[in-house]
């Protein structure tokens, strides 16, 4: 039978409580009204057993917010869109890229550049005209997985042998100012206590408090083509295989024709992305 206090597998692995003010929360972040948050939180209190994992919990919220309202239904499904980006981290340091150039930066992905002892690749650099920031793009297509100590400390020695080097991405040669690990999960609190005293950047799905991941997406309406219920699989991938991860960036009518969509496909796909704004 199904109960309030039933305990749910977490994609980690562990067992928690289900707490139904964690799923209006979400809901609610995600633009829901109030009535909607209301109807699916009485809907799922009324199905939760033993052994359901959050997994299932969310696909049948998302399913039944979708039927209410369909543009709260896409931004509640943000998170797990960017976990679709992969399996490859690759469209993962595209996304990061666009968020930094939402923020005014200018930015590159997928260098490569000389250190005091070896060659280092580097996955993102931003830059303006008074600071230039690399970045280590550290994707995960599971929530379980976190980036720890070990993946910091390794992040930080990289950036450590590349803290002499001259960066020129502008014309002008520069040391970098800032160095960020950047995640789609989260941190291990061993990973943010060594960052915090070694002076490396994080920002995770919700890491720090503000300016997290998910804020700026929020922020600056830079949901991923991975939201988009409209597109097929094979169609989200061969528009990322050509570097195009927004949503905003296939408001232009011949891009999407170019993977072979239909006009009257067209049509559906351009109204999703407006709801998304």
């Amino acid at each position: 039978m199904p109960k309030k206090d039933a305990l749910i597998i977490k994609s980690t692995g562990e067992k928690e409580l289900f707490d139904v003010r964690k799923l209006e929360a979400s809901l609610a972040r995600a633009g829901a009204s109030e009535s909607s948050v209301s109807l699916i939180a009485e809907h799922i209190l009324k199905e939760v057993r033993d052994g359901m994992s959050t997994g299932e919990i969310y696909t049948h919220a998302f399913s039944l917010l979708r039927r209410y309202e369909k543009p709260a239904a896409l931004k509640y499904s943000v998170r797990r869109a960017v976990m679709e980006l992969g399996p490859s981290g690759f469209p993962f340091e595209k996304f990061i890229a666009d968020l930094f150039k939402a923020r005014g930066f200018k930015a590159e992905t997928n260098l490569l550049a000389r250190g005091k002892c070896v060659e280092h690749e580097i996955d993102v650099m931003a830059w303006n005209d008074v600071k230039l920031i690399i970045a280590e793009a550290k994707f995960h297509n599971d929530n379980g997985l976190k980036s720890d100590l070990k993946v910091a400390l390794y992040v930080k020695a990289r950036f450590d042998d590349l803290k002499e080097t001259l960066f020129s991405p502008d014309g002008n040669k520069r040391k970098f100012d800032e160095a960020y690990l950047i995640t789609n999960t989260k941190f291990t609190s061993h990973a943010i206590d060594y960052a915090k005293c070694s002076g490396l950047a994080l920002i995770g799905w919700n890491y720090p408090n503000t300016g997290n991941l998910h804020n700026m997406i929020e922020d600056f309406n830079l949901h991923p083509i991975t939201a988009l219920t409209a597109l097929s699989g094979s169609e989200k991938r061969d528009l990322l295989s050509q570097g195009i991860v927004l949503s905003k960036q296939i408001s232009d009518r011949n891009i999407l024709k170019g993977v072979g969509i239909k006009d009257a496909r067209i049509d559906a796909i351009l109204q999703e992305i407006k709801e998304l704004f």
